[in-house]
């Protein structure tokens, strides 16, 4: 058994970005925090599933640079691999979720740089 307190969860970026509580083996569990005006870089796993639940605040999701969709306290959304997704905090308070990544593998990451107000970005291959 592993013991970890989200409070104790070391951000990306400092004060922002993801940050994981669990590494392995089987999954990933972390926490994303972002700040006003703060957002988290447009991407999609090849073989992963990620999951958010959102505990404080509340952020924008863009799916695939196409749709998006206000994520706050208590809302579960689930990305199934291939599908991109792009976070951003465009309120006045801070935005935290949780976030569980199955099955393991740490270098399963494809950024595809894109922000809104871009031409959609391509989607990622068998999409």
């Amino acid at each position: 058994m592993e013991h970890r307190h989200l409070g104790d969860t070391q951000f990306r970026f400092g004060e922002f970005g993801p940050g994981y509580v669990l590494r392995g083996p089987r999954t990933d569990l972390g926490v994303v925090r972002l700040r006003p005006g703060d957002d988290a870089a447009n991407h999609y796993h090849s073989a992963i599933e990620e999951t958010f639940v959102g505990i404080e605040g509340e952020a924008t999701v863009w799916l695939d640079g196409r749709e998006s969709f206000t994520v706050g306290v208590g809302d579960v959304y689930q990305m199934q691999p291939g599908e991109q997704h792009y976070f951003v905090n465009n309120s006045d308070a801070d935005f935290r979720a949780v976030f569980i990544k199955a099955p393991y593998d740490p270098n399963d990451g494809v950024p595809v740089p894109w922000t809104p107000g871009e031409p959609e970005p391509e989607l990622a291959p068998g999409r």
